[in-house]
């Protein structure tokens, strides 16, 4: 066995393919968001921009400057930050920034007073999500300070932004209630003499259904990566795959019980394999009982409570060998489960499944250059 290493493939195709359909559906209006390390799949800023991005969204400063550090110059947001943030760094790289509070609003005036420079902002209005974004009933006051903010020169309002509840239930009646105050919202911010060229409404589930459409931009974050929170679509592409060595197998005679609490108990004479992957890699435990994988071109069941480091797969009247590789999710092209089916046995998204696969699974990125560059074809 060379390794006890568990990999997660990134399938840079199937990212490239995902994000150009989006700026076809959007005439090329995509701002792609790489929040929580890309959703869990790494560093593909350069691989989005080239499929058609336009501009790259991040929740926290950190996460932008680290894209700037990269070498991304395209124009990059973040949305939720601190007043303590790093604004000065932030400013100074030409992060533009969303402003959802007064004090938010002064943090940023007085880091861009600071280095001498014009902080670009996106005014954030909360249209009934009640998490971030400013309430209706300060939006008024925001759109006023923002002006004095820029008539000082500290300041320039490039945007209105506001997140949809509901958007992944396209018939639900909030989604015509939140556009409408989102259009409000605009035309609150210009009488206060703001001129915001863009207007962004429109996550994934909002520019698939439809329910966000007519405005500047849709800022895309799962779709990339092949999850449709909506569920009403089937041409995205799945991005990762994850695999597993065999550290070990054995002969399981009926009666045998696995693991904590012997949740399972062989009912005849089986073969058990073990895999070095469990809940401390991000599989979730709620998935015990349920979850299956593919080993030799066959689904075969996760038997057993998972364990932090380990879990146990019954092959049936097969014995694995020590290093052969197992898949634990990918595409669903081979017939091995997706990230879908390890939601639905979680009974939780599928956003939560990507994100959460640990640092001791190794990273593999599947680019094109590198495809090409192994079968001799320039790039």
């Amino acid at each position: 066995m060379s390794s006890c290493v568990s990999e997660l493939v990134v399938h840079d195709e199937a990212i490239r393919e995902n994000t150009a359909r989006f700026a076809e559906l959007t005439d090329g209006r995509v701002m792609a968001v790489l929040k929580a390390d890309a959703f869990g799949h790494g560093s593909i800023a350069a691989s989005v921009l080239a499929a058609g991005a336009g501009a790259i969204g991040v929740t926290s400063v950190t996460e932008a400057l680290a894209l700037r550090a990269s070498g991304i110059d395209a124009p990059i947001l973040s949305w939720l930050n601190a007043p303590d943030a790093d604004f000065v760094a932030a400013v100074t790289a030409e992060i533009e920034l969303a402003v959802s509070s007064a004090h938010l609003l002064h943090a940023i005036a007085t880091a861009a007073r600071a280095v001498g420079r014009v902080a670009r902002l996106h005014l954030h209005v909360d249209l009934g999500i009640s998490r971030d974004g400013c309430p209706v009933s300060e939006w008024a006051a925001l759109c006023a300070l923002a002006r004095e903010y820029e008539v000082t020169g500290a300041v320039r309002v490039v945007g209105v932004m506001g997140h949809m509840s509901c958007a992944d239930v396209p018939e639900h009646p909030q989604n015509a209630r939140e556009r409408l105050l989102f259009h409000n919202a605009v035309r609150t911010a210009r009488r206060r003499a703001l001129a915001p060229r863009l207007l962004h409404l429109a996550g994934t589930a909002a520019t698939l259904t439809g329910v966000g459409a007519g405005f500047d931009m849709h800022r895309i974050g799962a779709g990339p990566f092949g999850i449709d929170p909506s569920h009403t679509t089937d041409f995205l592409r799945p991005a990762l795959t994850l695999t597993a060595p065999v550290v070990s197998a054995r002969d399981a005679a009926a009666g045998t019980g696995v693991g904590y609490g012997h949740d399972f108990v062989a009912d005849q004479a089986t073969h058990l394999a073990l895999l070095p992957i469990g809940y401390g890699d991000g599989l979730p435990r709620e998935a015990s009982g349920q979850a299956e994988v593919l080993a030799r071109g066959r689904r075969r069941p996760i038997v057993g409570r998972f364990s932090m480091d380990m879990l146990v797969v019954d092959t049936g009247d097969d014995r694995l060998e020590p290093g052969e590789s197992v898949t634990v999710f990918g595409p669903g092209d081979a017939g091995e489960p997706t990230v879908a089916e390890w939601a639905a046995w979680s009974h939780t998204i599928e956003h939560e499944i990507v994100t959460h696969v640990g640092s001791r699974v190794a990273r593999v990125h599947r680019t094109i250059e590198r495809a090409h560059r192994a079968e001799g074809v320039p790039s």
